[in-house]
Formats: structure tokens, C-alpha cells, sequence
């Protein structure tokens, strides 16, 4: 059965997007993006020097004819300076695709709803597709829906936390509220809180820190991908209800006494 995850109209096989920051080798980094079949990689455009073509970078272990770069605005504090990032990406020739992220506190890394609407607003006005980063309100997830969003991204727990998804019932809640997809994104510690995230309903998964700072990250990123690919599967076959009492595994009718 085909199941890809279409993002505005692009068509995707692996519902694992894997990040690019934290990793200790850009070597590491390349064998892990290999080894965990992702297409998506995420890119902070401030980690890139992209005023100096010459200066070896990240982008030049990733094989952009294998894998779509999605740059994204880590780092930014407010409306400006993600529009103005998001515009150096597209105009640098990298892509007019951009994860928005408008962070409002340094400690915990917690997006601005309010500011990512307004960016999201008028980066789509200027052609973008933008895939959001936000909190995990319902409510919010429909207005960046709204206003043109092509995914909603809320987040796990925070930021590099590894804490996983603690609420997953609200990750259920903004699949309800939007049509576009669900992307669980900032958090995610291990292989079963992606797997738990896909079981919820999630599209799909945005993975860096717990590969990045696996004792193994090369064998982590091969673990998210089969979490990510067994909780799909999982979704889709739908659970068997629970229930508050026993139900034995050979029923008993039928078997002579």
C-alpha cells in the first residue's frame, strides 16, 4: 500500500525529517542522515555561511540531489529577523520551502504563536511554503492553518529536552483541528516516543538532538526510522480497544471439557 506523506502537493516515502545541528563530525552527520532514510533535512540558515560560497559547510555533506533541504529560522526572536532569514535562504538559492520558527524565550526555546502567525502571513504572501513551528494549541494550529501553512509543527516538550511527548492527547486534538500535516517536532528522546507520536495520528516526526547526541548516532538514526515507520503502521492497522478486564488470548468456547 502507498502511504507518502504529501507536503504542499510534494510527495515524500520517509515521515522522518532529521535535523543537522549538534552532531560532532559533519562525517557522523552524513552517515546519520544515511542510515535514517529521511528526505527531509532540516538546516539552520544562521549555521551556514552563506555570504561565503567558498567556506566549506554542512551543505557540502549533504547530497541535495538525494536529499530536499528544508532551511529553517533557529535562532530567530521576532518577525524580522525570520522573514529577513528565510528570504536570505530563498535568495541564496537554497529553496522558497522554510520551517518558521519565532521563538519567544531564550531558557525554553517556546515558539510565539502570535509572531509565527504574523511571519507565516507574510513570508506565504511572498510565495513561500512554510511547514511552522508552534506550540501544541489546537486553536493555533487552525489559524496557521488558515493562513496557508502547509504543515503545523507542534512541539513535543522542549527543545532538545528529550523529554518526549508528555501530552500526546493534544497532539490527537490539533490533528482533529487541521487537514494539513501534523508534524511532531522538539522533544523527542527516544525511538518509542516516535513511534508513540506516529500511533497518535502524527504525519510525520522532525528528529535532531536524540540522534545527534546518541552515544551511537548512526545506529539512533536507523532506530528512528523503523519507530517511525513501525508507529505508522501501527496507526493505520488501529489498535485494538483497551479494556478493564481480562480477555483471554484462547477463548474458550468450543474447547471440550
Amino acid at each position: 500500500m502507498a502511504d507518502k506523506l504529501v507536503i504542499a502537493g510534494r510527495e515524500f516515502r520517509s515521515r522522518l525529517m532529521l535535523g543537522t545541528g549538534k552532531y560532532k563530525t559533519f562525517e557522523v552527520m552524513k552517515e546519520a542522515i544515511e542510515a535514517s532514510g529521511a528526505e527531509i533535512i532540516t538546516v539552520a540558515v544562521r549555521r551556514v555561511n552563506l555570504d561565503k560560497p567558498g567556506e566549506k559547510n554542512l551543505l557540502d555533506y549533504i547530497d541535495r540531489k538525494k536529499f530536499f533541504i528544508l532551511p529553517n529560522t533557529a535562532g530567530c526572536y521576532n518577525i524580522d529577523d525570520a522573514v529577513r532569514t528565510a528570504q536570505l535562504a530563498k535568495a541564496a538559492g537554497l529553496t522558497d520551502w522554510v520551517k518558521l520558527e519565532v521563538i519567544a524565550d531564550p531558557k525554553y526555546l517556546i515558539p510565539d504563536p502570535v509572531a509565527t502567525i504574523d511571519a507565516a502571513r507574510i513570508l506565504i504572501a511572498e510565495g513561500f511554503t512554510v511547514l511552522p513551528f508552534t506550540t501544541d494549541d489546537p486553536t493555533v494550529a487552525k489559524r496557521l492553518q488558515e493562513v496557508g501553512c502547509a504543515t503545523v509543527m507542534p512541539g513535543g516538550s522542549f527543545i532538545g529536552s528529550g523529554l518526549g511527548v508528555p501530552n500526546f492527547e493534544k497532539i490527537k486534538v490539533v490533528r482533529e483541528f487541521v487537514t494539513v500535516p501534523v508534524v511532531v517536532d522538539s522533544g523527542i528522546g527516544s525511538a518509542s516516543d516516535a513511534a508513540i507520536a506516529m500511533e497518535t495520528g502524527a504525519d510525520a516526526c522532525l528528529i535532531n538532538t536524540s540522534v545527534a547526541e546518541a552515544e551511537n548516532p548512526v545506529m539512533m538514526a536507523e532506530a528512528m526510522k523503523l519507530a517511525v515507520e513501525a508507529g505508522r503502521k501501527s496507526f493505520l492497522s488501529g489498535r485494538m480497544p483497551k479494556k478493564p478486564y481480562a480477555s483471554a488470548s484462547s477463548p474458550v468456547q468450543g474447547i471440550s471439557k
